[in-house]
């Protein structure tokens, strides 16, 4: 059996929108959990909806940032099935906002997704501090599954395609992005003011009533505003 492909097949078969495989051994073995290899799994956020969040995220926003997290816990769930049916060790986290144990002091995770992501070439870092795709923009949600089978990794990406682009920059109501833009050697917070981000997205929640932490600290405008998003938006149509 071909061990990627049928993985692939799997999680594309259950809704994933992409796949990719990460070489993670130059990270340190704690943050990895000792794992060598990672499984990046993305969903697509829904074009209709994204395309009405420009001015502010709305109550279908929060419900499809749910939708997707639960759809991306379920593909975990299948490629870690899979993998310990074939002979190898896996794990799975979360997706980010949605169970995942976030530090406070610093509003970070030990292994963000999207390092697992950029690694397996589905994307870079935008000045935003999210993933961008150029099939989907920024509008996707990202897992990650840590496993020791030894995969065909993608090329990593390492560089950004945002250029002098200031969108999501103006736009953001915290003031969150510094506009400079990302590097494979920067930290977030060399670029991004994660702090600010939270803060403009709490306000912004409290008008539509959400209560729990982990939606309110998501805004979804620099997502809806990204040129690569508008592609997506536009083919969907």
């Amino acid at each position: 059996m071909n061990i990627p492909s049928e993985l692939r097949r799997l999680l594309y078969a259950n809704g994933a929108d992409m796949v990719g495989f990460a070489d993670l051994r130059d990270i340190i073995p704690d943050v990895r959990d000792n794992f060598p290899f990672g499984v990046s799994i993305a969903v697509a956020l829904h074009p209709q909806i994204i395309s009405q969040i420009q001015n502010g995220p709305t109550k279908q926003y929060y419900e499809e940032y749910k939708r997707t997290n639960h759809l991306l816990d379920q593909l975990s769930h299948h490629a870690v099935q899979f993998l310990k049916e074939h002979g190898h060790k896996a794990k799975w986290f979360p997706a980010t906002g949605y169970g995942y144990n976030y530090d406070r002091k610093t509003l970070s995770t030990r292994l963000p997704h999207k390092t697992a992501a950029t690694r397996a070439g589905l994307g870079w870092i935008g000045k935003c501090a999210m993933l961008v795709t150029k099939t989907f923009g920024s509008a996707v949600r990202i897992t990650t599954v840590l496993t020791d089978a030894r995969l065909p990794t993608g090329e990593p990406m390492e560089k950004h395609f945002c250029g002098k682009c200031t969108l999501c920059v103006d736009a953001c109501p915290g003031h969150a992005p510094s506009g400079k833009n990302w590097q494979i050697s920067f930290h977030r917070d060399d670029f991004f003011n994660a702090f600010a981000c939270e803060q403009a997205a709490r306000e912004l929640a409290r008008g539509l009533a959400i209560e729990r932490w982990n939606l309110r600290r998501i805004c979804g405008i620099c997502i809806a505003v990204c040129p690569w998003t508008q592609k997506y938006l536009r083919r969907a149509k």
